[in-house]
């Protein structure tokens, strides 16, 4: 471990314990090292690593402050990286397979919490998939959201931003634009069907079965574009 490895471990551990809990200001860059025992030089190093990993947040003339460590602003960059990987079809695979073990899971909490008002935003978005089965934009979008809609019922904002993380803007694109391709946006429609008809009457263990049955479906369907070398490139953003 380097010098300023350790240095960082030192001012997460004095998060951790909640000496310097959310929203707390650091001490002066001076005063840190002193308390730490490190020279300014690392302390400043380990400050500047923590602000890109957006446990601190440095304010121009007013000092550094931890941030409030909610998951959303924590995995911000994860979503980043997944982007980065497009190109990667070994990647994308893996993505793929991530998803799968994590969201059935979700799916069937998600079916023993869903409130009526829940349920009532996934059938919007479910209906809003079928009014644009033939628009690859919509469909990516309004599928993003019907899942999105899903997780959150779980009430667990750390697996939704997870999945929303693993579950990139343009790996749905890439998705869709192949399932339509291939003639198969039906197939897929009736399996979020599935899923939503599940959680209405609230079973986790079919809710989790839809999910899982649609998601080894997406994920065979990139699969065999990948293998193919058809998956056509896009310029979208999460």
């Amino acid at each position: 471990m380097s010098l300023t490895d350790k240095a960082i471990q030192q001012i997460r551990e004095l998060i951790r314990t909640g000496a310097l809990p959310p929203g707390s200001k650091l001490p002066p860059e001076q005063d840190l090292a002193a308390q730490l025992g490190l020279s300014r030089n690392l302390a400043r190093e380990a400050v500047k690593a923590l602000a890109v990993a957006r446990v601190l947040e440095v304010r121009r003339g007013d000092g550094t402050y931890v941030t409030s460590l909610q998951p959303r602003l924590l995995f911000e960059g994860l979503g980043g990286a997944v982007e980065l990987l497009q190109g990667d079809s070994t990647a994308l695979q893996d993505l793929m397979e991530v998803r799968r073990l994590l969201e059935p899971v979700a799916t069937a909490l998600a079916a023993i919490r869903i409130t009526d008002d829940q349920l009532a935003q996934v059938k919007t978005h479910l209906d809003a998939m079928r009014e644009a089965r033939n628009d690859v934009e919509l469909l990516n979008t309004h599928d993003a959201a019907f899942h999105r809609a899903v997780v959150s019922a779980t009430g667990n904002d750390t697996l939704l931003t997870l999945l929303e993380a693993i579950s990139g803007r343009t790996l749905r694109a890439r998705i869709w634009r192949g399932l339509v391709d291939a003639q198969a946006a039906d197939r897929t429609l009736a399996e979020h069907e599935a899923i939503y008809k599940a959680l209405s009457v609230r079973d986790p263990s079919l809710s989790q079965a839809a999910a899982l049955l649609h998601v080894s479906s997406t994920e065979q369907g990139l699969r065999e574009h990948l293998q193919g070398d058809s998956l056509p490139e896009t310029d979208q953003s999460s």
